[in-house]
């Protein structure tokens, strides 16, 4: 049995990777995740001014901050007349079974390191209490699907900012082929624009070297519990993912036994990473309200719980501070520039995302203002100073019990952690062929 079939067993294949060649200015090629700084184009318009006149992934991917526009639907149109574009004008190298090992150097100096491969959308589920080998992490907001389905389901390419965690105590599958990295061939190396650090790709196509990694995830999925075996988790992509799995399921049908085997768009490229890395750090995805009164959202949060605490604080570093240690049920926020810590007792929910999620789905409901997800405390500290807005921090989850989380209890609220803030996110460089 060779390396592909070892992995077809666990959910996963090597693919085909698509780079841009040599001659390509990477640096303005690679763009970070479609899903960040969704509430601030000025960010956007930055990468704007970089990426004009050049190849990129932020002509082929469609930046979520721009959803509502009303060229939504020219704009796919043009992305999917780019992808074509790029093809033929032999933007791309191929390499054939291929496997990425990305070595990621941070702003802060900290380096993180994953594994590019391809999973199988056949083993996946987003469901409650699904227990298939991949399995999402948060809860899928279905809604949230038709929109990426209009994007994906005519594309030629995939371009993943997808990160899925492993937990690998005994850092038995990345962790060798980082420890050799300089013997493989070195596929990209570059510096990330604005703040997002450095990354580098390296090659693992040499059959031994495959081998080796599905012989190591062979011994990690025989560790697992055989009637609920959590293999793969979500870390951040989760609807991206989600979309992936319904467009497969709309063409399925049409194909044959045979054809479903293979087909390029039974499988979505991610980028696997290791719960364990010190590289890797869980951060709250925040929350900000706009157009809301602080006593509408006291008046729900109210319904969360049997009572609640509210304390005065100085400022951000104060909120940085305390949530970073605190063991309680609290979050906390900036209402046009003064500052609150929560503590709730008797909540209904089992974490403080959970309570949020239940004041949020409460306004939703009442159509009292509205809320975006945003990483990072600056920005949502900076939304929170504005007039009729409230920035709100949650506490970040612990990443040594996330994979018994996700066993035990299921999904956990949606946008509940981020891997890292938002310049740490994965920027578009790898692709692949659906079609």
């Amino acid at each position: 049995m060779n390396a592909k079939e070892k992995l077809n067993k666990l959910g996963c294949t090597v693919p085909n990777i698509l780079l841009p060649n040599k001659g390509e200015d990477l640096g303005a090629w690679a763009v970070i995740a479609c899903d960040q700084f969704t509430s601030q184009r000025d960010y956007w318009d930055k990468v704007q001014s970089i990426c004009y006149g050049k190849d990129s992934t932020l002509h082929i991917t469609f930046p979520e901050v721009y959803l509502e526009d009303e060229d939504k639907d020219a704009r796919i149109g043009w992305i999917n007349d780019t992808m074509n574009f790029y093809k033929n004008k032999g933007v791309f190298d191929e390499y054939k079974d291929t496997l990425v090992l990305v070595k990621r150097t941070l702003a802060s100096g900290k380096v993180r390191y994953g594994l590019m491969l391809a999973l199988d959308l056949e083993a996946y589920s987003w469901e409650k209490g699904a227990k298939t080998l991949i399995r999402a992490t948060e809860g899928t907001i279905l809604s949230r699907i038709p929109p990426r389905v209009a994007i994906r389901k005519n594309a030629i390419l995939e371009l993943p900012h997808i990160l899925v965690l492993i937990s690998d105590k005994k850092k038995s599958i990345i962790e060798p082929l980082a420890k050799i990295e300089k013997e493989l061939e070195c596929l990209y190396s570059t510096d990330l624009m604005l703040g997002g650090g450095h990354v580098e790709g390296y090659a693992v196509n040499s059959e031994e070297l495959l081998n080796k990694v599905a012989d190591a995830f062979t011994a990690l999925a025989s560790t697992l519990d055989k009637k609920n075996p959590l293999l793969f988790a979500m870390g951040d992509g989760n609807h991206s993912f989600a979309t992936a799995k319904q467009c497969w399921e709309d063409i399925k049908g049409s194909l044959s036994d045979e054809e479903k085997k293979n087909h390029p768009a039974r499988y979505c490229l991610v980028e696997i990473e290791n719960i364990f890395d010190k590289g890797i750090e869980f951060e709250a995805i925040h929350r900000a309200f706009f157009d809301l009164t602080l006593k509408d959202f006291e008046d729900e949060l109210k319904k969360t719980c049997k009572s609640f605490t509210k304390e005065s604080v100085k400022n951000l570093k104060a909120i940085k501070t305390f949530l970073k240690k605190s063991d309680t049920h609290s979050f906390a926020i900036n209402a046009e520039g003064e500052y609150f810590i929560y503590t709730l007792e008797g909540a209904k929910s089992a974490i403080p995302a959970g309570s949020i999620q239940k004041v949020i789905e409460a306004l939703q409901k009442k159509n009292k203002g509205s809320v975006d997800y945003i990483h990072g405390y600056e920005a949502t500290d900076a939304i929170g100073s504005q007039k009729g807005n409230i920035g709100l921090f949650l506490p970040a989850i612990s990443k040594d019990t996330f994979f018994e989380s996700i066993i035990k209890d299921g999904a956990l609220p949606r946008k509940t952690f981020s891997m890292g803030e938002a310049e740490e996110k994965r920027y578009y460089m790898e692709a692949r062929y659906i079609k």
